[in-house]
């Protein structure tokens, strides 16, 4: 089984994170998307997070009944911060008959070479790279591991959503609506920072 990782904060999952893992699941060769939500990334602000499990819980709500995506949560419980290299060691160990495949946007790509041993993820894994306007894609952009694709893309972003519940504003489509009910309902960002 070929397997997709897409990594992130999800601080909330909203649709555009929808659409990338959908267009992934349904134009490649991928056979099932895990959305692992990091636990601590390296480069933001843990004062930002929601907790873990909210976190997951709403991509499970976000998910639903597609049984090409799933949610992850293997990074609970992994040392912090996170690191992707030790993830997909971790994950290669677990699961020895799936072969497993990153997936990130071209944002990602032009810093890559930044990543603790990228150079050992780009020789033990495919990259999928999600292009992304405005980004360039660095000198990475030709390496055989990575496959470059023109996804759905839609200028939304989780900061973005995060406001606009600290602002009283609705969040209406800009997230699954099961992501924005349980949002309401549980107050998940009302008392974060920004």
């Amino acid at each position: 089984m070929k397997v997709g990782l897409f990594f992130g904060s999800f601080n909330p999952v909203h649709v555009g994170h929808m659409i990338i893992a959908n267009y992934m699941a349904q134009h490649t060769d991928l056979d099932q998307i895990w959305m692992v939500v990091s636990a601590q990334n390296p480069l933001k602000n843990r004062r930002t997070l929601a907790k873990d499990y909210d976190r997951l819980y709403l991509i499970d709500q976000a998910i639903d009944d597609n049984p090409l995506l799933r949610s992850s949560n293997i990074e609970f419980s992994l040392p912090k911060p996170s690191y992707t290299i030790d993830t997909l060691t971790y994950l290669k160990e677990k699961y020895p008959n799936k072969q497993f495949v990153l997936i990130m946007g071209g944002d990602n790509l032009g810093s890559f070479h930044k990543w603790k041993n990228y150079e050992t993820i780009l020789n033990n894994h495919e990259i999928y790279v999600y292009k992304r306007p405005t980004y360039e894609l660095g000198e990475l952009e030709s390496h055989e591991s990575i496959s470059l694709f023109d996804t759905p893309m839609m200028e939304i972003s989780s900061s973005y959503i995060r406001n606009e519940i600290k602002e009283g504003r609705s969040i209406r489509y800009l997230v699954p609506e099961k992501v924005e009910d349980h949002i309401l309902e549980a107050g998940v960002y009302r008392f974060l920072n920004n």
